[in-house]
């Protein structure tokens, strides 16, 4: 086995899941990844869960090391599922995020082809047009983000829907940073054009 390899035992209720974590970057797995590994098994989300190891419950930001656990150790969980309503919402608020995920991507391609822009690996003559066309893909991006948000407010979650509404409020600071990051992007196109048209202003004289 990898050293950087380490099995569990984790009883939950009469069930026993055998979970295998793996060390990301060279860093030690924390609490959390174990947390995430027994949402996939057990269905049961992380705020819901408690494990419990030698009479002490779970940190989620705690190493392992600190923990005490190490490999082969057995631990316990507790904690129940969401409902079958709350999994529909959850459901579609992954959706959303996939959506999200989607048009950020086309964003930092906008922002990596102005990147360029700026750099001169365009030629001069050719750079008005192509920050139009810029300007109106970022445009688009945060059409689709302010839809995105707008379906995100209108989703109205019971009190006891935590897994849902942690995720829902985490969603809508995303999407708030992607809209923040569209204004910027626009600014930057902006002013990068008027510097060409005075440039080329200048020119003309």
């Amino acid at each position: 086995m990898a050293e950087n390899t380490m099995t569990v035992t984790v009883a939950c209720g009469t069930t026993k899941h055998n979970i295998t974590l793996t060390a990301q970057d060279g860093h030690e797995a924390l609490l959390k990844d174990l947390c995430e590994a027994l949402t996939e098994a057990t269905g049961v989300p992380i705020p819901s869960q408690k494990v419990i190891f030698k009479g002490n419950t779970n940190c989620n930001v705690m190493l392992f090391w600190r923990f005490g656990i190490k490999q082969g150790c057995k631990l316990m969980m507790i904690g129940k599922r969401n409902s079958p309503e709350e999994e529909v919402e959850l459901k579609k608020l992954k959706d959303i995020e996939k959506s999200v995920e989607q048009t950020a991507k086309k964003l930092e391609k906008v922002d990596g082809e102005l990147t360029g822009l700026k750099n001169g690996f365009l030629a001069k003559e050719l750079q008005a047009e192509a920050l139009n066309k810029l300007d109106h893909r970022v445009k688009v991006a945060a059409e689709q983000f302010m839809k995105i948000l707008e379906e995100i407010d209108g989703m109205n979650l019971p009190e006891s829907f935590s897994d849902c509404r942690m995720k829902k409020k985490g969603l809508e600071k995303t999407v708030q940073g992607f809209l923040a990051q569209c204004d910027k992007i626009e600014a930057g196109i902006s002013d990068h054009l008027a510097k060409i048209q005075t440039k080329n202003l200048a020119l003309a004289e």
